[in-house]
């Protein structure tokens, strides 16, 4: 198969989108051809049969010439893929859905996040398939959906081998700065674990993530501040923005990840995390009723059960949080392994796989 693939950004360093780097790797091992557009090009070693074009954001160009260069892409290759994949930006779909199928092209849109907006209504009554990570990861009702969980490098992913760099119980959240995560919450939380004699000098907390816009910011400093104000500056560490590669070397020197996220979809964040063998404690909808089904140890309502959790699982014994750890990367090998859910992809695109 020749696939054309559209996304935001092409950058294996980016922090939030430097994932997708692995997915572009996976789709080259199963399509003889791939062409990807996207807004922004920025460091990236892929195979020789993917080829990179940007709108121009990384150069600075207007709008206007994003838009011509988008349309001068999509016909000037148009008799080099067969199929297409738009991966989170559904204006891409808008824009270029009517042409598609006027070439006789299959389109599908990857969507995952609870927002309902008019262009998505409008993307997906324009495209042949929507996949999606879970239920929750989509909010509208269509025959289109295809739920096919996430696509996580399990390899990239894993546990360390070798042995912890310090003896502290390191707590660990990631994710962008931004009001809708509730950092407060955990930073109170730590407040009271913290008086704690016992676990007062054992635990660490990082915090990974940066803001991406005003709101963020103004957020962001009134977090430090807080930290601050509560003198937790021992305990709490601001990490900021890290690439994709650096998530998993932070994970695999932590403990347990708690997820403050209220998207109501399944975060990757959570999954990452949980092929690298760490615990994880969530209060998301999706994570609770479709992760963690089977096991209530692992989800908390509100700060008094969060900062209960954490206590109870400082206490479990080494055993107990062996047989923990490897049930959840069990989990995740089997339900969200990137390189089945490129398969899958392909397979709804085409009809089969290309070898």
């Amino acid at each position: 198969m020749n696939l054309l693939i559209l996304t935001q950004k092409v950058d294996k360093n980016d922090s939030n989108l430097g994932f997708f780097h692995r997915w572009l790797e996976e789709f080259s091992k199963k399509c003889e051809k791939v062409t990807v557009i996207c807004l922004y090009k920025g460091e990236y070693s892929l195979p020789n049969n993917v080829r990179i074009l940007s709108l121009g954001k990384e150069k600075g160009v207007c709008r206007l010439k994003y838009l011509f260069n988008f349309y001068k892409y999509i016909f000037k290759y148009r008799r080099e893929y067969d199929n297409v994949f738009v991966h989170m930006n559904q204006i891409y779909m808008i824009l270029g859905g009517f042409w598609w199928k006027m070439m006789n092209k299959k389109i599908a849109l990857w969507y995952a996040h609870k927002n309902i907006s008019l262009s998505l209504r409008l993307a997906t009554k324009i495209t042949d398939i929507v996949f999606t990570a879970s239920e929750k990861s989509f909010r509208l009702q269509s025959r289109k959906i295809k739920v096919m969980g996430h696509g996580m490098d399990t390899e990239k992913f894993c546990p360390a081998f070798n042995n912890r760099q310090d003896n502290f119980f390191n707590i660990v959240t990631i994710g962008r700065i931004s009001p809708v995560k509730k950092y407060e919450d955990l930073i109170i939380v730590i407040e009271e674990l913290s008086q704690n004699d016992k676990l007062h000098s054992k635990i660490k907390v990082n915090i990974v993530g940066g803001a991406i816009d005003d709101l963020g910011e103004k957020y962001f400093s009134e977090l430090k501040n807080l930290v601050k104000v509560k003198k937790l500056e021992s305990l709490i560490n601001f990490v900021g923005p890290v690439s994709n590669d650096q998530v998993v070397d932070i994970l695999r020197n932590s403990d347990l990840f708690i997820h403050m996220s209220q998207t109501g979809s399944l975060d990757k964040a959570v999954l990452e995390a949980m092929a690298c063998e760490v615990l994880v404690l969530s209060n998301n909808e999706s994570v609770v009723n479709d992760v963690f089904k089977n096991n209530s140890l692992f989800c908390y309502k509100d700060n008094n059960e969060l900062l209960y959790k954490i206590e109870k699982i400082i206490g479990l014994d080494e055993k107990e949080l062996d047989n923990f750890k490897k049930e959840n990367r069990q989990l995740v090998v089997f339900n969200h392994n990137l390189a089945n859910l490129i398969n899958r992809i392909l397979i709804n695109l085409n009809g089969k796989t290309s070898q």
